[in-house]
């Protein structure tokens, strides 16, 4: 069943005279539970692609369906409660509020998701129960992104959207975070989808989804992914 679907889409950013077209009528449609991998160098169109999926922006043209609804048309208003209800974000770096414990920042998510699992379950989940009254400070770089990993989860979203989530962390760290990341999301029955530059991220995906200069180059399927033991780092 398809959750995701992109139809002919385009993103223009003007400033003054010039236009920049970050998306060219891009169009795929992603299956409900798939893990997927958004390729391409930087400037390709990679985190365009990304925030429009997720209600940070809207298209200049084209349709864009998300779990049956159209959100290409949707006022501000309507978006942010889009994103309460249907996404979750993991981003590079990882958007911690300094001044709340481990718990207080995963508490966070109940006040925007009206789904939203348990906190302290969820910070378990990802094996740091015991950092519960920590500050972010207090963490590593991998912690902190397992935490991250954690309030996104716990909104109970449909999909989960990350931007390079594994960029700011050594290469160990990362397998671990990844493999953390997927297990959680399969577990719990959600759809992954990964904005990198990373090839290796890619032997893992289900969908790899190739972009350069703001099209698409190619939508592949992969029956039998790599899991992260088996990709050579």
């Amino acid at each position: 069943m398809s959750i995701v679907k992109f139809e002919d889409v385009s993103r223009v950013y003007t400033s003054g005279d010039h236009e920049l077209k970050a998306l060219d009528r891009v169009s795929f449609t992603l299956d409900e539970g798939k893990f997927v991998v958004i390729l391409g160098p930087s400037g390709a169109g990679k985190s365009t692609l990304l925030n429009l999926l997720g209600g940070l922006d809207s298209p200049s043209e084209g349709k864009i369906t998300v779990n049956g609804r159209d959100i290409s048309t949707l006022s501000d208003n309507e978006l942010a409660d889009y994103r309460a209800a249907t996404v979750g974000f993991v981003f590079q770096f990882y958007n911690l509020i300094p001044t709340l414990t481990v718990y207080e920042n995963v508490q966070l998510v109940k006040q925007i998701s009206p789904n939203a699992l348990d906190a302290k379950e969820m910070i378990g989940e990802v094996g740091l129960g015991d950092h519960l009254h920590n500050f972010p400070s207090e963490l590593s770089g991998g912690e902190q992104q397992r935490i991250s990993i954690a309030r996104a989860l716990a909104k109970n979203p449909k999909i989960l959207l990350c931007d390079e989530p594994t960029g700011a962390l050594d290469s160990e760290t990362g397998v671990m975070v990844l493999k953390l990341l997927l297990g959680m999301a399969k577990n719990y029955g959600k759809t992954i989808i990964i904005v990198t530059h990373n090839q290796n991220i890619a032997k893992m995906a289900d969908v790899i989804i190739r972009v350069k200069n703001g099209r698409i180059r190619s939508v592949e399927e992969q029956p039998e992914p790599m899991s992260a033991d088996e990709v050579e780092w």
